[in-house]
């Protein structure tokens, strides 16, 4: 990822997580291999990070900006439908997602969540 890049990832991660997010990662290190969910493991729609949205088919780091949005203003998901209500994702799609995703408890930390 180039420096560009991995200061608007960062600037992202603020944003969404807050100031302790700059701390976790700097902007010179590469992202961490272990962000990204290996295809046999579904992603948590309550936990999953930017990266590992991003990820997902059909899904860019805007569309993952906001699920994350999504998930802080409800509370987390209850159900894995519930990624229809999110601006950008209609039935098509989330018949493409439902088999990689899943919703677990929502992370017990107070970063941004």
């Amino acid at each position: 990822m180039s420096r560009p890049h991995r200061l608007a990832a960062l600037a992202l991660a603020v944003l969404l997580l807050g100031p302790a997010a700059a701390l976790a990662q700097a902007p010179d290190q590469p992202p961490a291999a272990a962000k990204t969910a290996p295809a046999s493991a579904p992603v948590n729609l309550n936990t999953a990070t930017v990266e590992q949205l991003d990820g997902l088919p059909g899904i860019g780091r805007a569309m993952a900006a906001r699920i994350i949005e999504y998930r802080q203003k409800s509370g987390g998901f209850k159900k894995v439908e519930e990624l229809m209500n999110v601006r950008g994702i209609g039935e098509k799609n989330f018949l493409k997602l439902k088999p990689l995703v899943t919703v677990g408890p929502v992370k017990a930390s107070g970063a941004g969540q």
